[in-house]
């Protein structure tokens, strides 16, 4: 099982990587890398004291698949927006990859995604705020973009505290 130790940092070339869509004869490993995902954010959760979502790139899982869990774990395959807000927000971003930096950034205010669920079903989430941010974060990881890739300016950058 993948652990913290496996988790890819800024800076390694893998998160800069657009990522393939997830096949469906994959689908049985999907599980095996949400275990992976999800022990992994566990970690992080213990140790930085945040983290709702991960990317599968992010522990070098080159595939369009994200785990959320917030109230409950939902898996996201192949995910595609089908709606961004016009009306953006400021937000300074956080990300498992550079635990220690926050990066202020402009998100759409409401997302709403279209994806196949662990069954392969159709599914659409719709998303507000802090939690289409969250989305909209992990959806860039797919397409190898990190919010570094997005601060506001120069100065939109600061140490956790």
């Amino acid at each position: 099982m993948k652990n913290l130790n496996d988790l890819l940092l800024l800076g390694d070339p893998r998160l800069y990587q657009p990522c393939d869509p997830v096949l469906r004869e994959e689908l049985p490993m999907v599980k095996a890398w949400v275990e992976d995902l999800d022990n992994v954010m566990r970690e992080i959760r213990e140790k930085y004291h945040f983290g709702r979502a991960i990317a599968a790139p992010q522990l070098g899982i080159m595939k369009r698949l994200i785990y959320m869990n917030i109230e409950k774990p939902v898996i996201i395959i192949n995910p595609e927006f089908s709606f961004l807000s016009k009306e953006m927000f400021e937000v300074w971003d956080d990300c498992m990859s550079f635990p220690n930096l926050l990066v202020k950034v402009n998100r759409h205010k409401t997302a709403t995604i279209k994806y196949l669920d662990e069954s392969w079903q159709p599914q659409e989430l719709k998303l507000e705020n802090d939690l289409a941010e969250l989305l909209q974060h992990e959806y860039d990881h797919l397409n190898g973009i990190l919010c570094t890739m997005r601060a506001i300016d120069e100065k939109s950058f600061k140490w956790r505290s």
